[in-house]
């Protein structure tokens, strides 16, 4: 895909994604540009670069993102905290957008959009990276082009974020809310994501998400849980992650050569 398409693919997602167009992704865990390859060669929608729970320093998201540019398909960071520094480098590199992790007020939602915005927000300004296309755009276009391309996606999965919902979701500027059930089920002290506080708590942000009018990303382990949660409202589904996957595939492949290996003495 050539750079131009790419940027139209790249700078559809967060229109995509407001116009609940349903999207399907994955978390990439390893460092190397390749496994971002693999998911835009199979199709997804899009990756998002796990700089919170993964080994990703400036310069391998940076690779990462290069990827996404190259297998047309959106690159999204999930920084590792959500400071103007770490939201800026991400955008820069050519992010199509951000998970902001941990937002648990209005205030930190306001503060994650505001570092994600040129106009009425605090953007630091460079047309030099990759965003820019390294000077190719001139000043104005460029704010112009960021501003309306990337996606501000707040991750709720903190207790004290539920007494608050609706004016979190009221902030200007915030694309979507990605409902974190691991870090709610961890909080909550929580039996597992099934638990009946757990599904009251994802019931309660689906339904401000509702109310708000904003689009719903949630992780689903299966199609089943999948469309269940689509029958609910979410339309963007984060499937594992690279290494999740790739345990599972190779879990299965241990499986099936297992009567091989016996029957050859290995």
């Amino acid at each position: 895909m050539s750079g131009k398409n790419h940027v139209r693919a790249a700078g559809a997602f967060r229109q995509l994604l407001k116009d609940r167009k349903p999207l399907l992704g994955t978390f990439i865990k390893t460092p190397t540009s390749h496994t971002v390859e693999v998911f835009g060669e199979l199709g997804f929608d899009f990756v998002v670069i796990d700089a919170e729970h993964a080994p990703f320093d400036r310069r391998s998201i940076d690779v990462a993102l290069l990827a996404a540019r190259a297998a047309g398909i959106a690159g999204l960071v999930r920084v590792a905290e959500p400071s103007p520094s770490q939201i800026l480098a991400a955008l820069d590199d050519g992010a199509a957008g951000v998970l902001v992790p941990h937002v648990a007020s209005p205030e930190a939602a306001a503060a994650a959009v505001s570092a994600c915005r040129y106009r009425g927000g605090r953007r630091g300004f460079s047309n030099s990276p990759r965003a820019g296309r390294y000077g190719g755009m001139a000043l104005w276009p460029h704010v112009e082009a960021q501003d309306a391309a990337v996606a501000v996606i707040a991750m709720i999965e903190d207790p004290e974020a539920l007494d608050v919902l609706d004016p979190i979701m009221a902030v200007e500027g915030l694309d979507a809310v990605f409902i974190g059930r691991a870090d709610l089920t961890v909080a909550l002290g929580a039996a597992s994501p099934e638990a009946p506080e757990v599904r009251s708590a994802v019931m309660q942000i689906i339904e401000a998400a509702s109310r708000a009018d904003l689009p719903v990303c949630i992780m689903a382990a299966t199609v089943e849980e999948a469309e269940s949660f689509a029958q609910l409202g979410a339309t963007g589904f984060m499937i594992g992650s690279d290494l999740g996957l790739m345990r599972q595939a190779a879990s299965r492949i241990h499986g099936d050569f297992a009567g091989v290996r016996q029957s050859s003495g290995g």
